[in-house]
């Protein structure tokens, strides 16, 4: 048996993003733990619906297919179930079939600290102090947000299509303290100036790095990942992220320099099966369209 992952992309998802557990969480809500774990054991046999990152989750596994023996990809669940009313939770996962043997059940202990140690290079949760807790860890880590739209974040079913904005995401929050503190006009300038010096890595690097590895072993034309970066930004503040991603070695697939219009319907376009924004109010317009992990990292976050 190995004793690490470290070939692999690693991934880390709650229950809770991985199934809709609305209707188990009122519960817990409005009568308490106890009411709680008697719900889920009577309905362990009863399959959960997908949650908003399953179909992210379903097409990072479909990496595996041509490789059984060597999985390029590792999803772990990390759920504050206890392993007693986990059970519904790895009953559905055998139900749709997903490849995910590994997990922690915490009995209501935060999972996150789990992530490290598992060594993963992205962790979703729905959970906000969770995601807070793995950023400061230096994993990736996103919050993710319920789809609003029917099929939202599916996508062509043959492709995994990921979709990143760029400061504070890929890249450092240091632009955008620029634009927060000092407008528009300053941010321009000092884009242009520093146009040849790289960005600061942001918390994403880390996750973009392990997809790029996988897109590495296929032509441009033929892998099975697509990478997009969706960006408020505009020319000339472009120059230095792409100069940024040249110095870095990393290769994105589609850039789109919106100059601040709405990225919902250019994610769509691109056929995203989650996109990553450190901006609240950019994720909620995005999940009209496709699923979206907000980021609450850099100076909008506080």
């Amino acid at each position: 048996m190995p004793k690490h992952l470290n070939d692999k992309l690693v991934v880390a998802i709650s229950s809770r993003a991985l199934f809709d557990l609305d209707e188990s969480n009122r519960v817990f809500e409005e009568q308490g733990l106890k009411a709680y774990c008697d719900y889920q054991i009577e309905h362990e046999n009863d399959v959960l619906a997908k949650g908003g990152a399953f179909a992210l989750v379903e097409k990072l596994l479909a990496l595996n297919k041509d490789r059984p023996k060597h999985p390029r990809v590792e999803v772990i669940l990390l759920s504050r179930n206890s392993a007693d009313t986990g059970l519904r939770v790895f009953n559905s996962i055998q139900h749709y079939g997903l490849g995910i043997t590994r997990a922690a059940f915490t009995g209501g202990n935060r999972p996150y600290r789990y992530a490290g140690a598992f060594g993963a290079h992205l962790f979703l949760s729905s959970h906000p102090d969770d995601v807070r807790n793995a950023l400061g860890a230096g994993i990736a880590a996103a919050t993710v947000f319920p789809r609003k739209a029917a099929g939202a974040g599916e996508g062509d079913p043959g492709q995994l299509s990921i979709a990143f904005d760029g400061d504070a995401v890929l890249f450092s929050d240091e632009a955008e303290r620029v634009y927060q503190e000092q407008g528009l006009d300053a941010f321009s300038r000092s884009e242009q100036e520093f146009a040849d010096k790289p960005l600061e890595v942001g918390p994403f690097r880390i996750f973009l790095d392990a997809l790029h590895r996988i897109q590495a072993e296929y032509p441009a034309e033929s892998s099975p990942i697509r990478t997009a970066l969706v960006t408020a930004r505009a020319a000339p503040a472009h120059k230095r992220v792409i100069l940024t991603l040249r110095h870095w070695g990393i290769r994105i697939d589609e850039a789109v320099f919106l100059g601040g219009m709405a990225k919902g319907e250019f994610l769509k376009a691109f056929g995203a099966d989650i996109f990553f924004d450190d901006q609240p109010g950019h994720c909620e317009n995005a999940v009209e369209h496709v699923a979206a992990g907000h980021v609450p990292s850099g100076v909008v976050n506080g």
